[in-house]
Parts: structure tokens; sequence; C-alpha cells
């Protein structure tokens, strides 16, 4: 059976995440191991007893080591009503396989040491940290993208059913794994797929959609090709809302401006202003 890591932090976004999950897993078939990760302990910072007598000094460390376990146990009963919540909601979609998982640590390594029988890992676009106001991707976010080598769906906000996917392409590498990802995966059977270059035309970029869409019909899919022209980040954010497409596929790293989701600026700001979720091949 396939496998989707699903990672929960209790933010407004974790809702979207776990709708998300239950869509993919129910076309593709797969179970669900759903994760809250704590960070490591951070303790006290520094020495708060400051000239107290030794007497004093002991009881005030005796006091703050027992706040810090309170702490803990606070962590631990709110990490599992996150996933206890988490788990109800990818069910009630209609997935019976899910496997909840609280864990200390880093999120990265938890990840990275998870991922190597996966298909998929679901995130949050932001998490609970995040600065709303000034649109900050998650932290998480960003080094997850850098350190999996499983596709990343990034979820946004609210869950929509997907009908219409876009494929952005830049004939690089991961772009072309991308569409070779859609063209084969079950995830993405019965979608209508539109690929798309944004530059001037010319027929090296003829020639490189036409091989994108032969692979994507050998895999069943009549996809459209476009080719668009203006910045990668602004060009695509509005093609998405302006023709209702549902989710954007694209490579994590390129040859073009289109280069690297939060690995380099461009798309990290598409990514931000994109209302949609977003699919990353490495």
């Amino acid at each position: 059976m396939s496998k989707i890591i699903a990672l929960v932090d209790g933010s407004d976004y974790s809702e979207s995440v776990c709708h998300h999950v239950g869509w993919i897993a129910g076309r593709i078939g797969a179970s669900v191991d759903l994760f809250h990760v704590l960070g490591r302990r951070e303790g006290t910072n520094g020495d708060l007893s400051g000239n107290l007598r030794l007497g004093a000094r002991s009881k005030i460390m005796a006091d703050l080591a027992e706040l810090d376990a309170q702490r803990a146990k606070l962590a631990q009963a709110q990490g599992r009503a996150i996933l206890d919540d988490a788990k109800a909601l990818i069910e009630g979609d209609g997935v019976a396989a899910v496997t909840p998982h609280l864990r200390n640590g880093d999120i990265v390594e938890t990840v990275t040491s998870q991922e190597a029988d996966a298909d998929l890992i679901v995130i949050g676009k932001r998490g609970e940290a995040a600065d709303f106001a000034k649109m900050h991707l998650g932290s998480n976010l960003e080094r997850i993208v850098r350190a999996a080598k499983t596709p990343v769906f990034v979820a946004n906000r609210a869950f929509k059913p997907i009908e219409k996917v876009l494929i952005a392409f830049d004939g690089g590498v991961s772009a072309m794994k991308a569409v070779d990802y859609v063209a084969r995966d079950p995830l993405f059977a019965g979608l209508a797929c539109t690929v798309v270059t944004v530059g001037k035309p010319s027929d090296a970029i003829k020639r490189g959609l036409d091989d994108a869409k032969a692979t994507l019909a050998a895999g069943g899919h009549q996809a459209e090709v476009k080719v668009i022209e203006g910045q990668p980040e602004t060009a695509l954010g509005d093609l998405v809302d302006g023709e209702g497409y549902d989710l954007l596929v694209m490579g994590a790293y390129g040859h073009s401006r289109i280069r690297s989701l939060i690995i380099g600026s461009t798309t990290e700001q598409m990514i931000r202003t994109c209302k949609v979720p977003v699919v990353l091949m490495k």
C-alpha cells in the first residue's frame, strides 16, 4: 500500500492538511502516518537566581525544573489532542488506515527518517508561528523542502477538491520529473492537466512542451500546453487565478527564474501568494 506522511501542528492550516490528505489517500489507496513533532525542550535561559543565597537559589532552581516538567506534560497532552482531532478529520473523509505519531526532536530529522517508503509528504504552507501579516512561509516547510527526497504537497489554507492541474515547466530536470510524476501517479488520474512555460515562444520551448505533452499522453492525459510571458512568480499566479486551476505542480529546482521554491526568492514569492496547493518535485 502507498503511504503518506502528514504533518500537523494545530495551526489554521492543519485542518486543510487533513482534508487534502483524505482526498489524496482516497485516490491512491494510501495509508497515513500522521505526525506531530514537539521541538527539543529549550529550558530556562541564563541564571535567573541572581545574587540569592544558596538556599533560596536552590529553591528557585527546583521550582524552575518543576515548571519545565509541567510544560512538557502540557505539550504532550496538547500534541495528543492535535493528533486525535487530525485523525478524526482524516477518518471522516473515509480513510481507515491512519496512524498517529507524537515525536520529540527535530521535524526535519523525523521526516527524513520516515520518508524512505513514503509516496508523498503533506504539510501546510504556514505553521502556527507564521507571521500572517507579512505572509511568511513556515520555516519548517523551507527546511523540509530542502531536505526531503519525496515529493512534497504544500496545502493552502482552505481545502477544495482538485479538478484542474497546472504544471509549471521550464525544461529542467525537476520539471521533467514533475511531468512524469503527473503522467504516472494515480493521484492525477482523470484530472484536467495543462503544461505552461513562462517565456517567449521559441523552437526550443515548443520542443520541450511537445515532449511534456507526449509524456502525459502516454499516461492517459490529454494535456493542453501554453506559453505565457511575464515574470514567473506573477504570471503563474495570475494564470492560476484567472483560469481556475486547483493545484500547481512544479520542480523544486530549475534552470530558469522558476528556480527552487524557498531556495530562491522568485518561487518563494509565488508560493506565498498562490491560493492553491503546490506539489514540489526534487
